[in-house]
């Protein structure tokens, strides 16, 4: 069953009337030639489709990136790499279950895999505590981080997060203070580290996990410092404020392009990842094969100067801009 977003609505009608139609044609004992109906309306559907989607707001996008039917990291972990081993724990108070990484192959190639996890369902969402990771998830990632930099493996991480978890205890076991070493230790890595964003990519949480080599991301993903809501709610001091804020924040793909922050947008299916998994998640794939490929063969010192390079340059351009 397809989930609408409140903007698909004139879509959902479209599609239940020609499915209606398909059932009572299946249902009636007498002929009825429905299908060119039905098919009709198919092609209607098809145009309106493309018509929401070639053009989406900043909002829109927000909205098609937190859609519970997009692929999740769990998801990719399944579709595009192998013999995945998770590995679990900060090996100082526990493990975060927001958090999933270990080691797997990737086009059989040996990696470290990272990624938020959302979870797809009521109880699975609780579990992994919506993606919002506790400090000991950003721990844990440093940890893996430092394994595959001993074993000079590639870091490969997937981000979805709303943002860290803002919970007292997260903030009494050093939440600012994990995120800032997990960037940090992103910068340090002497392995090939790239990213893409498959959905939110929400404040620190993000970031934690994002400054690397090469980053990508999705065609109808965010990322931004802050959600709309909240910073409608700052600013405005009104959350219903989130499309003028999603507006101003420029937390889209391509103007994030734009301004140099990421360095590659991957193409969704035709109404977002969440219509087609299969074939998003293979858009990925190839985009991670190339960004690994682009690196391949960098030296370990080469790797953190460009990287280095690549962060300093961001924040001179937004200087002079």
């Amino acid at each position: 069953m397809t989930n609408y977003l409140e903007f698909e609505k004139p879509l959902a009608e479209i599609e239940a009337k020609a499915a209606e139609l398909r059932i009572m044609a299946a249902k009636s004992e007498e002929e009825m030639d429905v299908e060119k109906e039905a098919s009709a309306l198919d092609a209607k559907a098809e145009k309106l489709l493309v018509k929401m989607y070639k053009d989406l707001t900043p909002w829109r996008k927000c909205q098609v990136a937190r859609h519970a039917d997009r692929p999740h990291c769990s998801d990719y972990l399944k579709a595009i790499f192998t013999e995945y081993t998770p590995l679990a724990g900060d090996r100082n108070f526990a493990d975060d279950s927001a958090i999933m990484g270990g080691l797997a192959r990737f086009n059989d190639q040996p990696v470290v895999v990272i990624g938020h996890e959302k979870g797809n369902d009521t109880n699975t969402r609780i579990h992994h505590n919506f993606g919002m990771s506790r400090p000991e998830g950003y721990r844990k990632a440093i940890r893996l981080m430092d394994m595959a930099d001993r074993f000079s493996l590639p870091i490969i991480t997937l981000i979805d997060t709303p943002g860290a978890y803002p919970g007292r205890g997260a903030e009494e076991r050093g939440q600012s203070e994990a995120i800032a070493r997990s960037t940090e230790k992103c910068l340090q890595v002497g392995v090939p580290l790239v990213s893409v964003i498959i959905g939110e990519g929400g404040s620190g949480g993000a970031v934690a996990f994002a400054s690397g080599d090469s980053l990508a991301m999705l065609e109808h993903s965010v990322y931004s410092v802050i959600s709309p809501e909240g910073c409608a709610s700052i600013l405005w001091k009104d959350a219903e404020k989130m499309r003028e804020a999603a507006e101003a924040l420029r937390l889209t793909a391509q103007d994030l392009k734009e301004l140099g922050v990421i360095d590659m947008i991957i193409p969704e299916p035709t109404g977002g990842a969440q219509r087609d998994p299969a074939a998003a998640m293979e858009n990925v794939r190839k985009e991670i094969t190339k960004m690994l490929k682009s690196l391949s063969g960098k030296s370990r010192k080469n790797l953190i100067a460009d990287r280095r390079k690549k962060f300093l340059d961001m924040g001179s351009k937004a200087l002079v801009a």
